[in-house]
């Protein structure tokens, strides 16, 4: 578990009565923000941190509130959690009551209590290297059902959304049970990563009470299976994921995972969109914040203080040589198959490799086979520690990301605030978020030949000290805010909620 300053202290919080309106503008509009994970109280990847951000950056022109299962992280961190509402089962899906928090920063979350579903060790998925939680459909359609329900005014809390922004395939379901439900509330879908998708076997229908009618080809149903994320895709006024280049690489069968025709559909009715992810105001290396030692553009000295740091965390050797960093999820989708190709070129030009994240057992023992390959050159942690990876961030000189593809990715944007460039693939929100040869290194080509370009590249700048600097300071100047994405946000609910409004008279 990983809990944010942001989200250490957890407050009761009444519920505030607030008139039923009818919004024209998206500053008057209330959304509940539905999440599998967030980072406050626990984190598998970049989808909660976003939970964190996007909620907050959009406090000042929405009334926005979480919506997140009570998941026995969730329960640790916040002991006191006083009941707001109750809500009836479906099918399968045991009844739940509703708990409402405050964070310390007033943001307020809605916590589903349901201990049968959600009150065990592990992740939110699952237990790690043995795989998913069986019941998941249960899991999270009883958190669909809860947003869907909260929406419709079946829980007397004196709060009801004028939207429902849904994440991923563990909430996508929403979108569908509002429908069936007859709720004329909005939902809007932000796919974070296409290539999960919420699959299950078709007797999910009677466990989780899709109607018989909604498993056909305009509906749940993908390949005579369930598909959670298709119902969002499917029944969402809105559907938007998190770039524009991804958007428009989803609509390929390429990069669609066999729902590219639906999502082509929605791109041509103008119901598709990219946004890009942001970053929060922590990262920035001037305040130190978990870091060794702060640095800015103009003064670049602690990020040696910061490498000198990750090398003896790593047990790597001491070198004046490039350092690359890996921050990842170690799972095929990131292409590190190519950085393995392209590692004998980083040794045998005196540059090192310091690689951290967890996932396939595979990629582990490949990774972990290369670093026993070099020992003091090349090192590996299997596991995560944000301080940690922060630090990887302000020592490093390069970052490598050649993932196949990538919806957005956030390291990326992380290592140019922290002075490191990134060795990327022009992919989905990597093309988005790095200028290649400004503030990083792009190539296009998915194998080892087109990543040693890059990686060539980069060695090259890095004996170029002058150049180097240069575009470390055009990288750390980047504008990663999340300002012009929440001013995107605002104008998908407004359009979403005035279109309902027109559909839906009172």
């Amino acid at each position: 578990m990983y809990t944010s300053p942001r989200g250490a202290l957890c407050f009761s919080a009444p519920s505030h009565q607030s008139a039923c309106i009818q919004p024209d503008t998206a500053a008057s509009c209330r959304i509940l923000y539905v999440t599998p994970e967030i980072s406050d109280f626990v984190k598998v990847g970049g989808l909660g941190d976003v939970s964190a951000a996007l909620p907050r950056a959009l406090k000042s022109r929405c009334d926005v509130r979480v919506l997140i299962p009570g998941y026995r992280q969730v329960l640790q961190s916040c002991p006191s959690l006083p009941v707001v509402g109750r809500l009836g089962g479906l099918a399968d899906i045991p009844p739940c009551e509703i708990a409402e928090v405050r964070t310390s920063d007033d943001l307020v979350a809605y916590v589903i209590l349901a201990p049968e579903l959600y009150d065990r060790d592990g992740s939110p998925y699952g237990r790690p290297h043995i795989g998913d939680w069986r019941d998941n459909d249960l899991r999270f359609a009883r958190l669909a059902l809860a947003a869907a329900d909260i929406a419709g005014g079946r829980v007397q809390m004196g709060w009801q959304p004028d939207l429902l922004h849904l994440n991923d395939w563990p909430t996508a379901l929403a979108a569908g049970y509002a429908q069936w439900r007859n709720v004329a509330v909005p939902s809007l879908l932000t796919i974070h990563n296409l290539a999960y998708q919420g699959i299950f076997q078709p007797d999910c229908l009677r466990r989780v009470g899709i109607p018989r009618e909604a498993f056909d080809l305009e509906g749940v149903e993908f390949h005579g299976n369930v598909s959670f994320l298709k119902a969002g895709i499917a029944f969402a006024a809105e559907v938007n994921t998190v770039s524009p280049t991804y958007a428009r690489e989803i609509t390929t069968a390429e990069f669609g995972c066999g729902l590219d025709g639906l999502l082509r559909l929605r791109a041509e009715q103008g119901r598709l969109t990219g946004i890009i992810n942001g970053i929060d105001d922590s990262w920035d290396p001037s305040t130190g914040d978990r870091i060794v030692s702060p640095f800015d553009a103009h003064n670049q000295s602690g990020k040696e203080r910061n490498a000198e740091q990750v090398r003896a965390a790593f047990k790597l050797a001491v070198s004046r040589g490039p350092l690359f960093a890996v921050v990842s999820r170690l799972v095929h989708q990131k292409g590190l198959d190519l950085m393995i190709g392209a590692a004998e070129t980083v040794v045998r030009a005196g540059g090192q490799i310091a690689i951290m994240g967890q996932g396939e057992a595979e990629v582990e023992w490949q990774l972990g086979a290369l670093a026993r390959r070099h020992p003091g050159e090349i090192a590996l942690k299997v596991g995560f520690d944000e301080t940690e990876a922060r630090c990887m961030f302000a020592g490093s000189d390069f970052l490598l990301m050649p993932s196949r593809f990538e919806p957005c990715g956030l390291s990326q944007m992380y290592a140019q605030r922290f002075g490191s460039l990134p060795v990327a693939r022009r992919t989905g929100g990597l093309a988005d978020s790095i200028e290649d040869g400004v503030t990083g290194f792009l190539f296009q080509a998915l194998s080892v030949d087109g990543c040693l370009e890059a990686v060539g590249r980069a060695l090259n700048i890095f004996g170029n000290a002058d150049v180097f600097k240069a575009m470390r300071r055009l990288a750390m100047a980047r504008d990663f805010s999340w300002s012009g994405s929440a001013s995107s946000y605002e104008d998908i609910y407004a359009r979403a909620i005035r279109k309902s409004v027109t559909q839906n008279p009172a």
